[in-house]
């Protein structure tokens, strides 16, 4: 059974990137290193992080390697063929490029409704299909926020019922306590009204005495 060979690109998510160019990095240098010590060869490897971040490795001195690199450079022609190698190839992933975009932009028109002349009932039982997917997962995540915001005014009433117990009974302590104090002033004027007509001053004999001697 042969097996397609899987296309190689770059990986999208920042963190999985970065978590392998770490591992991948620690082999390259780890293989650099075994080369230079079984084949007694000499090796330099240079790497830049995505940040910017310099690893190395010499087996011996970089910069005698990198000048042995600049010498053998003079003596070899550049190859031309395999810069127009390279430029075909990078021409040819612009253009898939360029027709995937194109593909994505003619879908995105239909799920729209525009462009739906040029289809057929299949592809446009298709487009049905995934407009009412699509309803679905809209309906689905409206009623989940609705729930949410439902479950937060709950919250928010039951905080404010608890303040509200609060204050009642804070008002119905002050009442209390304001009828208490009602209560306690009442006998006191009472005993000081029977005492003012109680120490009443009179001057002369009692009124019985009066009326005896005027008989």
């Amino acid at each position: 059974m042969v097996r397609g060979k899987t296309q190689m690109r770059r990986i999208e998510n920042a963190t999985s990137r970065q978590v392998t160019f770490s591992k991948r990095r620690n082999g390259l240098l780890k293989k650099a290193f075994e080369l230079s010590v079984l084949c007694d060869a000499q090796v330099a490897l240079i790497v830049f992080s995505p940040r910017g971040k310099l690893y190395e490795f010499a087996s011996s001195s970089m910069q005698e390697t990198i000048q042995r690199y600049r010498n053998h450079r003079k003596d070899v022609p550049i190859n031309n063929t395999l810069r127009e190698l390279n430029l075909q190839h990078l021409k040819q992933e612009a253009t898939e490029l360029m027709k995937k975009i194109d593909l994505l932009e003619a879908s995105k028109r239909k799920l729209l409704g525009e462009g739906l002349g040029s289809c057929t009932s299949e592809e446009l039982r298709q487009i049905e299909q995934q407009l009412l997917w699509s309803v679905k997962l809209i309906r689905e995540r409206k009623m989940q926020v609705f729930k949410e915001q439902i479950d937060q005014l709950k919250e928010k009433e039951k905080t404010l019922a608890a303040e509200n117990a609060m204050l009642c009974e804070k008002i119905g302590q002050q009442a209390r306590q304001e009828s208490n104090e009602d209560r306690e002033m009442v006998p006191l004027t009472e005993s000081s009204e029977n005492s003012e007509v109680e120490t009443e001053l009179f001057i002369g004999p009692p009124e019985g005495r009066i009326k005896r001697t005027l008989a």
